[in-house]
């Protein structure tokens, strides 16, 4: 049995405040073969003051360098009506949509728009309002770990389970919150590590340029994988450098699902399609000589060839010492 590994395409806020574009980014989605489309739900009164700077991989992302961090995604924020279009829009096309909600108001909007799961991005790991608020709900819960130490998910993920969420229903994502993530960086182990240390699935949010860090984490055990993607990484924009263009997202996603394949079952044994080559490849053991009936076999008139539809090799010490029972002439199977 395949275990599936949930693809999230990361929008964010890649749409630059359009629904026209937000649509083209949910067919890109589609096109790759991704399970869901997320976006971004914020209130930017909500959550950054007049006077917060941008981090340093936004102002060089934005042509305005005078810009304010408030300023910056004010316009990018959806309404209630946006939501809605997209959530349709997304159903025609047959995509889950999902939104990471940045604030108390926006966990009641994405309530309100009956969300199954609810993202909790890196940032709010120690929010208490804003976790308990989501535990309430007792949803699917995905949570990045970005920043974070162990102590810090396990504060966390304590908060959730002890106000309504079922640990069952959690998955904790590996991640780094610098856009791109330097490799060295990744340290893609601590992934499994949050998996181990709390007994809980476990993914990996990718920030990194390429795919090729989100395939190894599928390979290290990862049940769900998220990787911004853009129209054009050349756009206007906080994200869209450090994002996916449609034709590498679908390139990502076919390697994802090659390696789901490629991982197996974890059990050995020889596969349907090299079961034919056993007698081509293995050997047998033949006569190295004519060797007469009633003639000792020894390691002089004995050795190993192909094919293998003779007698194993593995009963070499079996058979030296005893009487041919016939005559075999050189390269006979015994």
């Amino acid at each position: 049995m395949i275990n599936k590994t949930l693809i999230i395409a990361e929008a964010g806020v890649n749409h630059n405040g359009s629904i026209d574009l937000a649509k083209k980014l949910i067919d890109i989605a589609v096109d790759a073969g991704a399970d869901v489309v997320k976006f971004q739900t914020f209130k930017a009164d909500k959550i950054a003051s007049k006077i917060a700077q941008k981090a340093d991989y936004q102002k060089e992302n934005i042509s305005n360098k005078d810009e304010t961090q408030y300023e910056m995604i004010k316009k990018l924020e959806l309404d209630f009506d946006a939501h809605k279009i997209l959530i349709d829009y997304c159903k025609i096309k047959g995509i889950i949509f999902l939104s990471t909600p940045f604030d108390l108001d926006s966990i009641d909007l994405l309530v309100t728009l009956e969300m199954e799961t609810f993202k909790i991005p890196s940032g709010e790991i120690t929010n208490l309002p804003y976790l308990m608020k989501v535990a309430k709900l007792n949803k699917k819960v995905i949570m990045s770990t970005g920043m974070s130490s162990l102590g810090d998910i396990e504060k966390a993920l304590d908060i959730l389970t002890h106000n309504g969420t079922d640990k069952n229903n959690i998955v904790l994502l590996h991640a780094n919150t610098e856009y791109p993530t330097p490799i060295k960086d990744v340290n893609l182990k601590s992934m499994v590590t949050i998996g181990n240390a709390f007994n809980v699935k476990y993914g990996y949010s990718d920030h990194t340029n390429g795919i090729e860090v989100a395939i190894a984490a599928v390979a290290l055990g990862a049940s769900v994988i998220e990787k911004h993607f853009t129209l054009d990484k050349t756009m206007e924009g906080p994200d869209h450098k450090a994002s996916l263009e449609p034709l590498e997202l679908k390139i990502m996603v076919q390697s994802i699902r090659n390696i789901e394949l490629a991982l197996g079952d974890g059990i050995k044994h020889a596969s349907e399609s090299e079961s034919k080559n056993i007698n081509i490849a293995r050997k047998s053991i033949v006569a190295a000589k004519k060797i007469e009936i009633g003639e000792l076999f020894t390691e002089e008139n004995l050795t190993t060839k192909r094919p293998g539809n003779g007698m194993s090799p593995m009963k070499w010490f079996e058979l030296l010492g005893t009487k041919a029972s016939k005559s075999y002439n050189e390269d006979e199977l015994i």
